[in-house]
């Protein structure tokens, strides 16, 4: 296939950025998205000129590194995959193709098509953990755990952090990723104990980093390469105000006495 490519370039977060046309021949079909680029970055190196920046690591859909807005779509138009795991046969020979990095002004541009995802690593680190003792495997084994709160649970968990959900919800809100983590943390027995704290501390966490609010469009559950449900974020809501009703509870038995 020859392929026609308008490919964000941006030197670095301060500098104005901009599309720039490449022209790519040969392109197999089994080729993935990101075989594609390194084709493209081994044609501009030949050529004398700096190949373009984007993220990548395992190149299985399980880092989430791949971060491509594809033809104005988060990860391009597979449905339940990362940039990695999108093929060049979803595409027609002699198509134009655009690639842009995530927009969202929680993840400022570095360079090129790569972000700034640390936003999400805060969150994690406001509360997406479990500090208490739960004891190694064979104590967990001890627990039993209904079927259907272990699927819904491992649902949840499958998240990668990619930030697609960001990317493509109109109000940029991080509403699944967080709801995601609160979720899976709070339906296991080992996530109990902090659940209130940790659902005030990660929402409160998410406002901080300037993500907007949701409004339940859906757009972010269609984006996810994991295709995790717009319910983690009713379980979010649910954990968020029930907290903060507690947290006020004694304040208002003060008040009265």
């Amino acid at each position: 296939m020859k392929l026609t490519l308008k490919v964000w370039r941006q030197s670095n977060a301060t500098t104005k950025g901009s599309l720039e046309p490449y022209t790519v021949d040969g392109v197999s079909n089994d080729m993935s998205f990101l075989e594609m680029f390194d084709m493209l970055n081994e044609q501009l190196t030949v050529a004398g000129k700096e190949p373009v920046a984007f993220a990548h690591d395992c190149r299985e859909g399980i880092c989430g590194s791949c971060s491509m807005m594809i033809n104005g779509q988060a990860h391009g138009p597979g449905a339940g995959t990362a940039t990695c795991q999108l093929h060049m046969r979803a595409f027609n020979d002699g198509e134009s193709i655009t690639v842009e990095p995530w927009r969202a002004s929680s993840f400022p541009v570095i360079k090129d098509l790569v972000t700034n995802r640390s936003a999400f690593d805060r969150i994690i680190q406001a509360g997406g953990f479990v500090s208490t003792n739960t004891g190694g495997a064979r104590d967990a084994n001890e627990i039993l755990i209904g079927k259907d709160i272990v699927e819904g649970a491992m649902d949840a968990a499958a998240c990668i952090g990619c930030g697609a959900c960001v990317a493509a919800c109109p109000n940029a809100s991080a509403s699944l990723f967080t709801g995601a983590k609160i979720s899976h943390l709070g339906a296991l027995p080992q996530g109990q104990p902090e659940r209130d704290k940790r659902a005030l501390a990660m929402v409160e966490q998410m406002d901080l980093e300037g993500f907007g609010h949701c409004t339940l469009v859906g757009e972010c559950m269609e984006a996810c390469p994991k295709e995790i449900s717009i319910d983690v974020i009713k379980q979010m809501n649910r954990d968020f105000l029930l907290a903060t009703a507690k947290r006020r509870e004694p304040r208002a038995a003060t008040a009265s006495a």
